[in-house]
């Protein structure tokens, strides 16, 4: 039984990925075929249902519950994780007067936690662009004679200062002091059609991949220096080791609050939507 799987080319999904995708464990019955793709393709390709799993962000998730379900493995949730906001010149954003309304904002794609994250501290914010997550530094950068500011996600945390770039705020952090949860950045979405008993062999080999990865940790495969394109060793350890976590392998309680909190601000900015209730596979 084939089942299409897709995720991107980022450190933290290539390394719990590559144990399943390249045979370093058993997998029974069970092939995927890898598609490795930007995270705002892969949240279109929820929205149309393209594929039978996949690495969504949370930000889409209500929009696509009809279809899918969500894993308790494979996902990337933590504290001092979240997207931050940054600009090419210093931009004092707590001083009296400042107005977003007079930047222009690029936002690493529509339907990702990065967006829902800075519309919590920007509610009314009226001039954004959306681009792919590598694009924003080289957008401001370019910009720099121009009122521009970019919220950033992925190893470009890692990269911005040396660019010359400056934090204005994490977004993260703003809500986590709101919530006292941890942040919901992306997680595993599955095709609800999917009997259950291969759900939870799926969720079960996902989660050996996992443990795969850690047990042979920090060896890093050429899986996923192969996707890493020239990010350094540093920076591609820096990500595996902030976004793969005990979350990683299993959501608990306290992640799965944090996801309902939010789909449920989610729902206060969309009165009327219809959202499942139906979050998680059943184990």
């Amino acid at each position: 039984m084939k089942f299409t799987l897709g995720f991107s080319p980022c450190p933290n999904d290539t390394f719990i990925f590559d144990a399943l995708v390249n045979k370093k464990i058993g997998t029974g019955e069970l092939e995927f075929e890898p598609l490795l793709e930007d995270v705002q393709t892969l949240n279109q390709w929820a929205i149309e249902g393209k594929l039978d799993i996949s690495k969504i962000s949370y930000g889409v998730l209500p929009l696509v519950l009809s279809q899918y379900k969500m894993l308790h493995s494979g996902g990337a949730l933590g504290k001092g994780v979240g997207p931050l906001l940054i600009s090419a010149n210093v931009v004092d954003i707590h001083k009296p007067g400042f107005n977003i309304d007079d930047y222009t904002i690029a936002i690493p794609g529509e339907n990702t936690t990065a967006h829902i994250l800075f519309s919590l501290v920007y509610p009314k914010a009226k001039n954004k662009v959306f681009k792919v997550f590598y694009e924003i530094e080289d957008f401001l950068l370019s910009t720099t004679g121009e009122k521009t500011l970019g919220v950033i996600i992925h190893e470009n945390r890692f990269t911005y200062q040396n660019k010359g770039l400056f934090k204005l705020m994490d977004l993260g952090d703003f809500w986590e002091k709101k919530t006292g949860y941890p942040i919901p950045l992306g997680g595993i979405a599955l095709k609800k059609n999917i009997p259950l008993t291969i759900q939870k062999s799926i969720e079960a080999l996902i989660k050996d991949s996992i443990v795969y990865a850690f047990n042979n940790y920090p060896y890093l495969p050429d899986y996923i220096r192969r996707h890493s394109q020239e990010m350094e060793e540093a920076v591609m350890r820096q990500h595996i080791d902030l976004y793969v976590n005990e979350y990683s392998l299993d959501i608990g309680a306290e992640g799965k609050n944090a996801v309902n909190s939010f789909i449920e601000i989610y729902k206060l900015s969309h009165p009327g939507a219809s959202i499942s209730n139906e979050v998680f596979i059943s184990l």
